[in-house]
């Protein structure tokens, strides 16, 4: 009896994605054997929260060329305040003070969007682009702050050169593709950006992020270093799986939903965890 040949990796990602109603854009890296895997890897996609990966890298980069300091106090008012993710917006008050180590903390940890433009008041959006022109990063761009959403949506502030332009309106916050996150976690994780030191800080930070509903959801005690994103039509989860198989570094881009679905059962999230389980299991080392 002959056996039924063994399916490819792509074959079951297409599998996983087959009826989603969207566009998928993934790249992943074994950073251990070399091994990716790529589906419109180099599509030009939304960021939605997952641009505070680069301003996160920015401001080690900032603090470590002396242009700010982990210690500057930031004034929160209550016109700073931007709805969406996080706390600052709801959970503190006019006129606290902050600093910049808690700031990116926030940032990353609740993905908050209130300090993350208190960040970008510091760093600017054009900094964040500096470094990703010198890192070889050219289209992820860091395009302007957060508005906020729904009826809370503020007026567009704090926009960048490339943010300016009126072809890059359609990328909202940021714009990347999957294969530059991942370079971008890449570097990080071999501490490249900024210094060993600092980008171990990263990973750490990276690692006690708080949204579980993508690539983390299905990894059990795996180890987990990511960042997500969202939008009404879109999910997106950058990150690196510290898997027994190798280090698998992934970018996955949801994107066209037609509903908006704000529930941990989004269509968008089921896809990026089910596709993240089977990069791990395909790309690993056995």
């Amino acid at each position: 009896m002959t056996a039924a040949p063994a399916q490819t990796l792509d074959q079951k990602i297409q599998r996983v994605i087959a009826g989603f109603p969207g566009t998928v854009a993934i790249f992943a890296k074994n950073l251990d054997s070399g091994t990716t895997y790529a589906l419109h890897a180099d599509d030009r996609v939304r960021t939605a929260s997952t641009i505070k990966l680069a301003i996160l890298a920015a401001t080690f980069a900032a603090v470590a060329e002396g242009k700010v300091k982990w210690t500057d106090l930031s004034t929160l008012h209550d016109a700073d305040k931007v709805s969406g993710s996080g706390v600052l917006g709801t959970e503190f008050a006019d006129g606290d003070k902050l600093p910049l180590s808690d700031l990116i903390h926030l940032m990353i940890v609740l993905s908050d969007n209130t300090a993350t433009n208190l960040v970008l008041d510091r760093i600017t959006a054009d900094y964040v682009n500096e470094l990703l022109d010198k890192w070889g990063l050219k289209q992820t761009r860091s395009m302007r702050k957060v508005r906020g959403d729904g009826a809370d949506l503020k007026a567009p502030s704090g926009y960048s050169k490339a943010g300016s332009d009126p072809s890059n309106a359609i990328f909202g916050i940021g714009s990347t593709t999957p294969r530059e996150m991942v370079t971008l976690l890449e570097k990080i994780e071999h501490g490249g950006v900024v210094s060993a030191e600092a980008s171990q800080e990263m990973i750490k930070i990276l690692k006690r992020q708080q949204d579980h509903n993508g690539i983390v959801r299905k990894m059990g005690e795996t180890p987990v270093a990511n960042k997500s994103g969202a939008l009404d039509h879109m999910r997106a989860d950058v990150g690196i799986v510290y898997s027994k198989g190798g280090r698998i570094a992934m970018a996955i881009y949801c994107d066209g939903m037609p509903q908006t679905d704000w529930s941990s059962d989004n269509p968008g999230l089921l896809v990026i965890a089910k596709v993240a389980e089977t990069l791990v299991a395909g790309l690993g080392k056995q």
